[in-house]
């Protein structure tokens, strides 16, 4: 049960292991099983608040280490906290800042206390604590904040993952003694890597703490996809059932149905935009390479079972031919319509997992979505997505 005023978790539809859940935060409500943009230093790349508002987004991700080094979380507590510096209406979460302050190795030393690095835009000294990470989260205004948590790579050995969780657990416990908003969500998260065993021993650790929900973290971080899936069929139904559900950093669709299929609520993860820089569009018939030559003379949509406004939605539809020209010819507009695009999709599979939760039927939608997209990609048989 979340127990923070101006929240709550209420299950509407069961099938399996799979929910169906309404979250409500101070800044509306939240249908889960939902996709998460990503926007790291307030905004998600090359896209307006209003075009996220157009698709199924009722909640966005902000960056903290990002937002904490630049502008500062002084200047956008100054500017209305991160709903009133974005423009976004609807529901924030943030991260601490520790999975990008551990992945800069070679620039951070880490100690039970926290973790002192070099900035990696002046080089200047800081150092996070999880007392810094909820005050810097509470600056900036999130509807959910996260626990600072060490995450290992997923070639960790077993007592190194150990020595992960013994630290999360002790920072996850100064992360609730910390001041926060009075009006701010905080998430514990859980480590483990890919023993089954740990991960439910860490469970039973942070479950037993009142946070307001659980996250599994330390998973899609080097170790082989079908082990992030044993994990999650492991675990996932095992999380509190009353509070929300989180993998964190998980994005392709698969992973996103297969977490779905096991319990998951929410997801988050830069995938839908890191692939249209790249020149890859999500479809319901696979990934598209809008670089391949087959789409020279392409005036078809970059899907077209999409009802998207890029492509058979009013107001625009992008033939692929064109959209190739732009990406080759390096027009920005092609990253913003693919960018758009690929969230717009996501959201769409999510609001197509709900409906087949209600159903009854969400197994079938899950192999049926699958099959479909493996037999149309593009880029070769999915490794991860």
């Amino acid at each position: 049960m979340m127990s923070t005023p101006g929240f709550s978790f209420d299950i509407l539809a069961r099938d399996g292991h799979a929910r169906v859940a309404l979250l409500q935060t101070p800044h509306g409500p939240v249908e889960t099983p939902t996709f998460m943009p990503v926007g790291t230093i307030g905004t998600v790349k090359a896209l307006t608040m209003e075009e996220i508002g157009a698709t199924d987004a009722g909640i966005v991700l902000g960056n903290t280490y990002h937002l904490w080094l630049r502008p500062g979380a002084e200047v956008v507590h100054a500017l209305g906290g991160l709903h009133g510096f974005s423009r976004w209406p609807r529901a924030m979460l943030t991260d601490s800042g520790g999975f990008q302050v551990f992945s800069l190795a070679k620039l951070r030393t880490m100690d039970d206390d926290g973790v002192t690095f070099r900035s990696h835009i002046d080089g200047a000294l800081k150092r996070l604590t999880p007392e810094e990470s909820v005050r810097v989260q509470s600056l900036l205004g999130s509807d959910i904040a996260m626990v600072l948590d060490e995450c290992p790579p997923g070639d960790a050995d077993r007592d190194a993952i150990q020595r992960a969780m013994a630290r999360t657990t002790k920072w996850a416990r100064r992360c609730l003694d910390a001041p926060r908003g009075s009006r701010q969500a905080l998430f514990g998260i859980v480590q483990g890597g890919i023993h089954e065993d740990l991960r439910l021993r860490h469970l039973e650790e942070i479950a037993a703490m009142p946070f307001d929900g659980i996250a599994l973290g330390g998973l899609s971080v080097g170790e082989p996809v079908p082990d992030m899936h044993r994990v999650l069929g492991a675990v996932a139904h095992q999380m509190p059932e009353d509070r929300p559900r989180y993998l964190m950093g998980v994005g392709t669709p698969r992973d996103l149905l297969v977490g779905a299929l096991a319990g998951i609520d929410m997801f988050d993860c830069v995938l839908p935009t890191r692939n249209a820089r790249n020149g890859q569009c999500l479809t319901w018939r696979g990934r598209v390479n809008i670089k391949q030559a087959r789409h020279r003379l392409d005036d078809g949509p970059i899907d077209p079972l999409c009802q998207g406004q890029c492509c058979n939605g009013e107001g625009g539809r992008y033939t692929r031919g064109y959209l190739r020209h732009l990406f080759l010819s390096g027009e920005i507009l092609a990253a913003r319509v693919m960018s758009l695009h690929n969230i717009y999709f996501l959201g769409s599979l999510m609001q197509g997992m709900r409906a087949a939760i209600r159903e009854g039927r969400a197994a079938a939608y899950v192999d049926d979505t699958l099959r479909g997209m493996r037999e149309g990609d593009e880029l070769g048989p999915p490794s991860n997505g």
